[in-house]
């Protein structure tokens, strides 16, 4: 299932900075699929379909960047396109070529994505290639507890606290699972979902009234949450064990629970408030340079890689799901036919208000998380006072984000220098 990639060591080739020949070869410069596995699929399976030819290298951080900026310098460069995280290709915005005029035949890319894709400008500077994400899941046990009226693939984050509370007071315990133990990715959930979706913002407005009111609704949902999730870390672990019917988490985290039991769990995107249904995308895009030796036939590999059939063997290969929109085939894992459908449904609904992972913060981004965290622990762990809290934490959360000099990142609007903590 869909991680966050591992990196293999000593892929870097000694290339020339000698522009070859329009027509030539397409270099595929990329620190994405780069396992050995990952990287022998991508060559065979998915890249092998092109009518031209494509030589995809996947490189180790330092040897990525180190190559693109020499080239960049150079104003000039033998690497044709780049597959890249969205952070990593917003660092670089001036030097990708615009590909808003790559014809994709009729294909439907996920628009919030497209609009990712602009990085602040008028341009599309990159086309989305591959994403993972985060979901909701549910033993069907607990879908006869929905409250009247609510649609599972829309729901509030008040239908589900209605619907937690239905599940602890008619089956006699709290049924609601949250990964808050010591290695649970929660601050992805406030920095990502629950800020986003009551406040349009993850750092600005992080003291705001409407954050303020995001926390006191998961301070009511709390209540009807099994008290042993302070311990979970991966979802699927208490979903199988029938501990917890209703969870939040990782796609990667969720994917043992459907692939053992497929007929017991359905999943679902994540809730909405009052601003949107906030997600974290893990988004990845394929830009091409502006020093590309040949714009024209990279643009043809793009256009290549955003085709339906092409983006689903990429799932194949990578385990991270399509950004278009397309029917996954029948014969995949139970946990992809089943998270895949909930991912596209939640990135493509008309709300969606995508929260980027944070960008620009260095060795600084574990102290900008630990910030998520000890707000959590204290408002709703150790019952402290919201306003009082969120206030304390914005000083904090200020400091570092002046101290890594981090302009604001989606969703909040970009700021000329560091970004505002209101």
């Amino acid at each position: 299932m869909p991680r966050h990639i591992s990196i293999l060591a000593g892929a870097a080739v000694a290339l020339s900075l000698t522009a070859p020949a329009a027509g030539a070869q397409v270099l595929f410069w990329s620190n994405q699929a780069a396992p050995i596995e990952e990287t022998q699929r991508m060559r065979e399976q998915v890249l092998s379909g092109f009518d031209g030819e494509v030589d995809f290298q996947p490189q180790e951080p330092g040897p990525f960047i180190t190559r693109l900026e020499a080239e960049f310098q150079a104003d000039k460069g033998t690497i044709g396109l780049v597959g890249a995280l969205h952070g990593e290709l917003a660092t670089y915005t001036d030097q990708w070529v615009d590909l808003s005029d790559v014809d994709l035949g009729g294909v439907e890319v996920i628009p919030a994505f497209l609009e990712l894709g602009k990085l602040g400008t008028e341009e599309q500077k990159y086309l989305p290639w591959m994403q993972a994400n985060y979901v909701m899941a549910a033993n069907k046990q607990a879908l006869e507890y929905l409250p009247e009226g609510a649609d599972l693939d829309a729901l509030t984050y008040d239908q589900l606290v209605a619907w937690a509370k239905a599940l602890a007071e008619q089956t006699g315990s709290p049924k609601f699972g949250f990964p808050a133990g010591p290695q649970g990715l929660k601050h992805r959930f406030f920095q990502g979902f629950l800020l986003p979706s009551y406040s349009n913002s993850m750092v600005t407005k992080f003291a705001s009234a409407e954050a303020e009111q995001g926390w006191n609704m998961f301070k009511e949902l709390w209540q009807y949450t099994n008290p042993a999730s302070t311990t979970y870390s991966f979802m699927q672990e208490p979903l199988l064990s029938g501990d917890v019917w209703v969870a939040f988490d990782h796609i990667a985290r969720l994917a043992e629970a459907f692939n053992q039991r497929p007929d017991d769990f359905v999943a679902f995107p994540a809730p909405a408030g009052p601003e949107g249904r906030g997600f974290m995308p893990v988004l990845a895009g394929l830009a091409v340079p502006k020093t590309a030796p040949d714009v024209d036939e990279a643009k043809r590999v793009v256009q290549y890689m955003m085709q339906p059939e092409t983006q689903v063997a990429t799932l194949l290969a990578t385990n991270f799901f399509p950004t278009v929109e397309t029917t996954l085939p029948e014969d995949l894992p139970a946990s992809a036919q089943a998270l895949g459908p909930a991912i596209q449904k939640m990135t493509a609904a008309d709300d969606a208000l995508p929260a980027l992972l944070p960008v620009g913060l260095g060795d600084l981004g574990g102290q900008f998380n630990q910030v998520y965290t000890d707000t959590f622990e204290r408002i709703v762990l150790a019952g402290q006072p919201v306003r009082d809290v969120l206030d304390q934490q914005a000083q904090t959360l200020r400091g570092i984000l002046e101290q890594a000099n981090a302009p604001c990142w989606l969703p909040d609007e970009p700021s000329d220098g560091p970004c505002p903590v209101e």
